[in-house]
């Protein structure tokens, strides 16, 4: 689903983000990306989605090769990557709803479809009942789960997640890791970068640890191995 080949990112003030990365991610799986700030874990997650070009190297999404496309072709790529981030990036004028269901909006998808696939992933995330709130009636896991149904509602291979516990309460954050379990075990291959020791060591997947812009650890039920 997701691999990395001979992958090198310098930016233009001379920091090495990225330094012959090579990994393979394969179809389904649940990966974790550490390592301490300033590693390089961010720079991996965004070459991923096409937020960073690498400087040397091959990033090949669901069989597209990222470097290689033009970007005017990046958000076509995007309709199959769905992305959580730590600060939400949800419409406030909008309705719950709403926010979700722009995300089917903009691909044109058939306004007949829309509601019924809404309604099931905020069913999904436990907000059914709060379609009609808007964001500032929310609070911070609330909103993450509109921004994981959002990530969620035009079914992508791949979902991506940066730090999406980082702004949230150690109860919360479990919640948000149970729907993540969910949409994992339904098929869909999730990577997610997290400072979160708790949940490295007691939800098990693939670990992938990055130092100085290098893979330096790759296990399958891995350990956070760092200090917070």
């Amino acid at each position: 689903m997701i691999e990395m080949k001979d992958v090198s990112k310098t930016y233009p003030n001379g920091v090495v983000a990225a330094n012959g990365i090579n990994v393979k991610i394969a179809k389904g799986e649940f990966v974790y990306v550490v390592g301490p700030s300033g590693a390089g874990k961010s720079t991996f997650i965004k070459m991923m989605y096409r937020e960073e070009k690498p400087s040397k190297g091959n990033i090949i999404v669901n069989g597209i090769n990222l470097p290689s496309i033009r970007n005017s072709k990046v958000p076509l790529f995007r309709r199959n990557i769905g992305m959580v981030f730590q600060d939400f990036k949800l419409l406030e004028k909008y309705t719950v709803y709403e926010n979700v269901a722009f995300a089917m909006e903009v691909i044109e998808t058939d306004p007949a479809d829309i509601k019924p696939r809404v309604m099931e992933v905020l069913d999904l995330v436990g907000l059914k009942h709060k379609a009609r709130m808007k964001p500032t009636e929310l609070s911070g896991g609330e909103q993450q789960r509109v921004a994981i149904a959002r990530s969620i509602v035009n079914d992508p291979k791949v979902v991506i997640a940066d730090e999406p516990t980082g702004n949230l309460d150690p109860e919360t954050s479990w919640d948000i890791m149970n729907i993540f379990e969910e949409i994992n075990r339904r098929g869909t291959t999730l990577v997610m970068a997290t400072h979160n020791k708790d949940i490295v060591n007691n939800i098990k997947h693939r670990v992938i640890a990055i130092e100085g812009g290098r893979i330096v650890r790759d296990e399958q039920r891995g350990e956070y191995g760092y200090e917070n």
